[in-house]
Parts: structure tokens; C-alpha cells; sequence
């Protein structure tokens, strides 16, 4: 074992093809099995427009974040952007709410036991969303190389069992699919309100701006993978909705998962498979993008003096595996005393929206803090443009978080004020101890 000294120190290990497949392995989770029968009930079979419109959406908030990515290496993903062009305060800030966030591991874990217990009613839960955990952590201790080759695998057979329910399914689409009353079935309030949900599951490519440090060509690879792969998932989560929204009636699949469809449509291996490759391989891609990226803006963050040096340790295979370690145990907290999905998946998504608002408005600095790099960009636009879409992204993502807290229990909505209280005051009070040695964490590249 070696102490790091910088995130430098990290393998260039990551081209265009794994980067690309983290961010569709990350983005094809257990949103889409959940919320497209909520789609079809606001929309009906529209469903699939509203993807499609979902993708826009969520490509409108990611903008600004594709301006800075495109445009220099940050080794700490967000946390570098937020310390370069925002106030060091909002480093600390963003590094609290994504350790105390990111339990949300522990969900992806949680719900691929929950699709294995209704193939096998007899398993015990607990146990298989601790070892299904417990698996993808030591195949992430032995370094990105390894994980991002899994990863590749896992993603081609999660394509594989989609396409199969897309191809069986479309052959069973009721005529008239486009017609009325079951196309439509909200107005465009409806499809509208419906894109606007599905965000949550079409969201999630740009987590591969996090594995900056390990990308051969960031400003290239990047901004390519989070385009290429939120519309590559968006296209084939319109087909899946053509499917699910268009084979039984409308009345009979909202609020419905895409399993009651599955069994219609898919003889029965197939329908296992589909079961496996599809929905559960989609959770597991998701739990092993996370543990790949979660952790470097810890790294840098220790390098930095906002949390003990120590928690920096690399081993032999580059890997963090001080602060992997810990991301595993506080995943297993969740799993073992048993938390609700639904309040897991909450904390993440608003805490997380919470300091995207403050990276898509940061972008806007660009042009004073990197003059010369921002000329130079192969995403260059006009200061007017770079301001509207900033301003956009955090426009957005504030209002995702608005919609959220409608839906959150008194106790819930305590619990997400409580964090960010605390990560406000932790991030000034480290700062003022003098501890903070922010080193350069972006380059030209």
C-alpha cells in the first residue's frame, strides 16, 4: 500500500467505449422498471414522446457541466469544477453531501434482491443484497481496469434482454396505437408532467465527468459519453415504453411494472432472462458505475485537507480502497436495518440535485478562471449562450428539486434540511481551521 500524494496517481485506463458503457450501465437502472407504469398512468402511450422529451431535459441540465468537462481534466469530477469556479466553501459542501448521499448504494443492492425474490420466493433478502453488495465491492477493489471490463460485459447482455422485450413485444402492439383515447391521455400537461418524472431515470450519464483522472482523453471521451449515452438509453427506454404502454390496454398496465408486460409478450426463458439480464443486470451495472466513480471526489478531497489524509490510501491496483471500503460499509447500514427504498432514493435525488444547481450556475466562470482553455474549447460558445444554459441547468434542477419535496414525509424532508445544515457548517468550519490545502486538480488535456 502507498499514500497518495494526488489523484494523479490514478491509471489512464479509460477510453471512449468504458466510459461509454458506464454511463448507460449507470443510467438503465431500477428507474425505468419503476416509473415507466407511472409514466403511462399521467400520459398513456405517449409514454414513449415523453421519453424522448425526458432525454432533452435532462441533456438542457447536463449543458453547462459539458461546457467544463469538454473543456479541461477535472481529477475530482465535481468537487475540482465547485473549487475552481465557485467559492472553496461549496468544495467542502458537495464533498459531505455526497458521502452521506451516496448510501443510496445500498438501493440497487435492495431492489436486485426484491427481482430475485419474486423468481425465487424462498431466498432471504437481506443476505442476497448483502453478497450481490459485497461482490461488486471486491471486484472494485481490484482496480477500474477489471471493473470497467465487467461493466462491458454486464451492459452488452442488459442490451441484449431489452432489445429481446422491445423486438417480441413490438410484433404484439395493438393497432391504432397512436389514436385516441389511450394516446395522450393527459394533453400535453400530461406528457409534459410525465418527461418531467422521467428524468429521474433517463438522468445519470454524467457521472463519468467524476472519472476525469482516469480518462485517456477527458475533454473528448466525456462530453461524448454523456450525449451519446443519455440518448442511446433514452431511444431504447421509448421502444420499451411502445411495448409496455402498447401491447395491453392502457387501463391495465398504469402503475404496473414492466414485468406484467414481460410475461405476455416473452415465452417463458426468455421472460427469466429478460427478468436477469434486463432488470436485475441493470441494477448491477448501475451498483458497479457507482463504486467506480464515487470515489474520486473523496480522494481528492483527502489530498485537499477536507477530510484525514489517510482515507487517501491507494493499494496496488490504484484503487482507493480505504474510502471504497467505507462506501461498502455504509451501504450495508440500509440493507441490514432494513431503511425504506423510497426514503433512500429521496435523500439521493434531492441532495444531489441540491449541489448540481450550484455546478450547472458555476460554468459561467469559465471564460475568467481559464481564459485561454475556454478559447481553445472544442465547446466554446458565446459568453451569452454559457450564461443562458448555466442559468438554465440550475433552473432546472431546482425545480426537479421543488417537485420532490411535495412528495416527502415531515420526517424525510427534516432529514434532507439536517444534512445540508450540517454539511454547510462542516464545509466553513474546516475551512476556517486552516486545514484545507487545496492543491490544482484540473489540467489542459
Amino acid at each position: 500500500m502507498s499514500n497518495v500524494t494526488s489523484t494523479k496517481d490514478l491509471k489512464r485506463v479509460l477510453g471512449r467505449k468504458e466510459l461509454l458503457s458506464i454511463a448507460v450501465g449507470q443510467t438503465i437502472g431500477s428507474g425505468v422498471f419503476a416509473l415507466t407504469g407511472v409514466a403511462i398512468g399521467m400520459t398513456g402511450r405517449s409514454t414513449n414522446i415523453a421519453m424522448l422529451i425526458a432525454a432533452l431535459f435532462t441533456l438542457a441540465m447536463t449543458i453547462p457541466m459539458i461546457f467544463v468537462s469538454g473543456t479541461i481534466r477535472m481529477r475530482g469530477g465535481f468537487y475540482t469544477q465547485l473549487a475552481l469556479l465557485s467559492h472553496k466553501t461549496f468544495s467542502g459542501f458537495f464533498i459531505i453531501i455526497h458521502i452521506l448521499a451516496w448510501s443510496a448504494l445500498s438501493m440497487y443492492a435492495i431492489s436486485f434482491a426484491d427481482y430475485l425474490f419474486a423468481l425465487v420466493p424462498v431466498i432471504n433478502k437481506t443476505l442476497v443484497a448483502f453478497i450481490v453488495l459485497t461482490i461488486v465491492y471486491l471486484i472494485n477493489l481490484f482496480g477500474m481496469e477489471g471493473a470497467a471490463k465487467v461493466q462491458n460485459l454486464m451492459t452488452l447482455i442488459m442490451a441484449i434482454a431489452i432489445t429481446a422485450f422491445s423486438v417480441f413485444g413490438v410484433t404484439k402492439v395493438e393497432p391504432g396505437f397512436f389514436s385516441p383515447p389511450d394516446f395522450m391521455t393527459g394533453g400535453v400537461p400530461g406528457l409534459f408532467a410525465a418527461a418531467a418524472l422521467l428524468t429521474w431515470a433517463i438522468g445519470g450519464a454524467n457521472v463519468v465527468i467524476h472519472l476525469g483522472a482516469e480518462a485517456k482523453n477527458p475533454t473528448r471521451d466525456i462530453p461524448f459519453a454523456v450525449i451519446a449515452g443519455t440518448l442511446i438509453v433514452a431511444v431504447f427506454y421509448a421502444f420499451m415504453s411502445t411495448v409496455a404502454s402498447g401491447v395491453l390496454p392502457v387501463s391495465a398496465v398504469a402503475g404496473k411494472p414492466l414485468s406484467l408486460v414481460a410475461q405476455k409478450v416473452l415465452p417463458k426463458p426468455l421472460y427469466v432472462f429478460f427478468i436477469i439480464g434486463g432488470a436485475m443486470f441493470a441494477l448491477i451495472t448501475t451498483l458497479n458505475a457507482c463504486f467506480g466513480w464515487v470515489t474520486k471526489p473523496i480522494l481528492q478531497a483527502s489530498v485537499d485537507g477536507w477530510l484525514p489524509k489517510k482515507l487517501g490510501l491507494l493499494n496496488k491496483y490504484k484503487t482507493p480502497y480505504v474510502i471504497l471500503t467505507l462506501f461498502y460499509v455504509e451501504s450495508l447500514i440500509p440493507i441490514f436495518f432494513k431503511f425504506n427504498i423510497s426514503t433512500i432514493g429521496n435523500m439521493a435525488v434531492i441532495l444531489n440535485n441540491l449541489f448540481f444547481a450550484i455546478v450547472c450556475y458555476s460554468a459561467v466562470n469559465l471564460p475568467k478562471v481559464v481564459p485561454e482553455l475556454w478559447k481553445k474549447s472544442h465547446y466554446h460558445v458565446s459568453h451569452g449562450a454559457l450564461v443562458f444554459f448555466s442559468i438554465l441547468g440550475a433552473v432546472s434542477t431546482i425545480a426537479q428539486i421543488g417537485l420532490l419535496i411535495g412528495v416527502l414525509t415531515p420526517a424525510e424532508f427534516i432529514g434532507n434540511g439536517a444534512v445540508a445544515i450540517f454539511a454547510m457548517t462542516y464545509s466553513v468550519l474546516r475551512l476556517k481551521s486552516g486545514k484545507v490545502n487545496m492543491e490544482v486538480s484540473y489540467e489542459e488535456a
